[in-house]
């Protein structure tokens, strides 16, 4: 059977080259490297890199792992290390790129409470129609201005800039989770989900994550569910599916070689567990997502 090519890894998209500057950010336009494809981008992924994409005008089809988006301008993707993402952009989309080394990101969202864990999945932001919307806007065109510059501090001003919009971005998660959690608990479920990343291929129970938060196992139980409407075995689970159907659709791995890779050691309870939660069996998932990928 065919199977579809592995993602490609890229620093930036198209380039396999070492980091372009000596800078920890870069910024381009939209149309600046989509242009050159047609405006089409191709599935990929990028490792210790955190990205930006505001759209300012026209609109996007959007692909985050196996799921399918539509942007419109007026809103920015944030898109974490890892992230598998691909666009479709109108011709006449405007907007532009932020790129950010994962340690640079790391140290701007230092002194806020969860850190870049705010922003730990892929993101869509929409800009308020109120003053918080348009200092946002101003601040992704403030930081394209000084990036094109060369003036006397421009790293500091730079990092000032992506500071305040890593911070603006991540305001509207903290409240929503605090709102529901409480802040302590927000710091916990965050750490938690900090812990899943980290964690999900070994199969630890919840206990284990409870006990490295220093909470019982029905409190982590219960923020995960105020936070995110689900357990914390739910989400665990959803990682570990994630994490195989990326597998499935941009590696050549055999669903055996899926299922140890993700800490399953019996290849028929990883079935059980993919068709459990997915709806269909994982090589029916591959086939359709063949199917798809041709398609599109």
């Amino acid at each position: 059977m065919n199977r579809s090519p592995a993602v490609p890894t890229y620093k930036l998209y198209g380039e396999l080259d070492a980091w372009p500057a000596a800078d920890m950010v870069h910024w381009e336009s939209i149309a600046e490297r989509s242009r050159l494809h047609n405006w089409h981008i191709n599935p990929h992924r990028h490792v210790g890199l955190f990205q930006l994409l505001c759209l300012d005008e026209g609109e996007a089809a959007v692909q985050i792992d196996d799921s399918r988006h539509a942007m419109r301008g007026g809103q920015v993707l944030a898109v974490p290390p890892s992230c598998i993402h691909g666009f479709d952009f109108d011709r006449d989309a405007i907007g532009s790129v932020i790129t950010i080394a994962l340690p640079l990101a790391q140290k701007l969202l230092a002194p806020i409470d969860g850190g870049l864990l705010r922003l730990a999945r892929p993101t869509f932001h929409t800009f308020a129609d109120d003053p918080a919307g348009a200092h946002l806007q101003q601040l992704f065109g403030a930081f394209a201005h000084e990036y094109r510059s060369r003036q006397p501090f421009r790293n500091a001003l730079m990092e000032t800039l992506l500071a305040a919009l890593l911070i603006g971005l991540s305001r509207p998660l903290a409240a929503h989770a605090e709102s529901h959690a409480g802040q302590r608990g927000g710091s916990s479920f965050a750490r938690f989900c900090a812990l899943v990343e980290q964690w999900h291929a070994k199969h630890y129970p919840v206990t284990r994550y409870a006990a490295e938060l220093g909470i019982t196992a029905a409190h982590l139980n219960l923020l995960c569910r105020q936070a995110a409407g689900r357990s914390a075995l739910e989400m665990i689970h959803e990682r570990l599916l994630l994490e195989a159907k990326r597998s499935l659709v941009y590696s050549s791995m055999s669903i055996a070689e899926v299922s140890y890779a993700i800490g399953f050691a019996d290849p028929a309870y990883f079935t059980r567990f993919f068709k459990q939660r997915a709806g269909v069996g994982p090589r029916e998932f591959r086939r359709a997502a063949e199917l798809h990928i041709a398609a599109a």
